[in-house]
């Protein structure tokens, strides 16, 4: 820990963190890191191109799913370059401009994931109790009204936070805990009254992933309850079967997120490097899972890819 008694204001450098005690192996650890990068890449674009181009695909959930794919893409965006520069490049060092301007785009594109999550939570639920008047319901200028209102949210949450930080003293150089910059890391670091940033980053969070997860477990509340009074036995797997996938997305988003905060509060400290890892992957496996789960559990999907690779090899001969 640097001392607080050379704190400057907007001038810091904060110095990235791998695996403690696997400093050496970095190099390797790369590896690994950078085929996810790659694999999450490919398989958003690749779903994202799918739906764009295919009519088929040009329904509410799959829309949605579209936004999901571009949230992932952003994040990964985020975090990727100081996992590659650590990792690869062996750089550590950042800006408070670069660490306060990630910070800023990781906590919106996460939000904005999360509210997408939100949004398809509720198509899936008009979609088993409005059947008939899903198509009227779910517009595409509902869709659209949905995503930049999301996006709007995201926005508008995160950005008193680097506006605030900026009045706070740093140490020179300062120690991040993890490989990319987090509002609650830098608010840990300051070596001024944080009391505000602090209230300002618990309401953000309060209304976003809290008030999202709350609404989508009220969602699949209303969706069971739905099923159970309105379908027989026999059709309930079969209404149910539609919302597997988006449930298992939202298992993929939140659960990281849990074990990373119980970790922290537990074994943080007896297990830094595993908590360094519960970290990355907190950022690294919902863009590489969410585009798997929806090839494998949605036959339109693999369908249109089926068919896209099927154009091509003609095209080739």
């Amino acid at each position: 820990m640097f001392s607080c008694n050379t704190s400057t204001s907007g001038h810091s450098t904060f110095l990235l963190t791998g695996f403690p005690g696997l400093e050496a192996s970095h190099y390797w650890v790369s590896i690994p890191i950078n085929l996810i990068c790659v694999v999450s890449i490919l398989g958003n674009v690749i779903i994202l191109l799918l739906i764009c181009t295919d009519p088929a695909l040009h329904e509410p959930m799959y829309i949605f799913l579209s936004m999901l794919a571009a949230s992932d893409l952003g994040l990964c965006a985020s975090t990727f370059p100081t996992m590659i520069w650590l990792f690869w490049l062996g750089t550590r060092e950042l800006s408070f401009d670069l660490c306060a301007a990630q910070m800023f785009f990781i906590h919106a594109f996460t939000y904005v994931e999360s509210g997408v999550l939100l949004a398809m939570a509720f198509d899936r639920f008009v979609a088993i109790r409005e059947p008939l008047h899903y198509a009227t319901i779910l517009t595409h200028s509902a869709m659209a009204k949905v995503g930049a209102a999301i996006l709007v949210r995201a926005v508008l949450l995160n950005l008193p936070g680097p506006i605030l930080l900026r009045r706070l003293l740093f140490p020179q150089i300062s120690v991040l805990s993890h490989c990319y910059c987090l509002h609650c890391d830098l608010v840990g670091l300051a070596c001024s009254d944080t009391q505000i940033n602090s209230w300002v980053g618990l309401v953000s969070i309060l209304f976003s992933l809290g008030l999202d997860s709350s609404l989508i477990v009220l969602s699949y509340a209303l969706i069971l309850q739905t099923v159970l009074g309105i379908a027989s036995p026999g059709e309930w797997l079969k209404s149910l079967n539609t919302c597997v996938s988006h449930l298992c997305i939202v298992l993929i988003f939140y659960l990281p997120k849990l074990g990373l905060s119980v970790l922290h509060r537990v074994e943080k400290h007896s297990y830094p490097a595993l908590a360094v890892l519960m970290a990355n992957l907190h950022f690294l496996v919902p863009p590489i899972m969410n585009p798997i789960v929806y090839c494998i559990k949605s036959k339109q999907i693999r369908q249109s890819l089926l068919k896209h690779f099927q154009h091509k090899r003609v095209d080739v001969f």
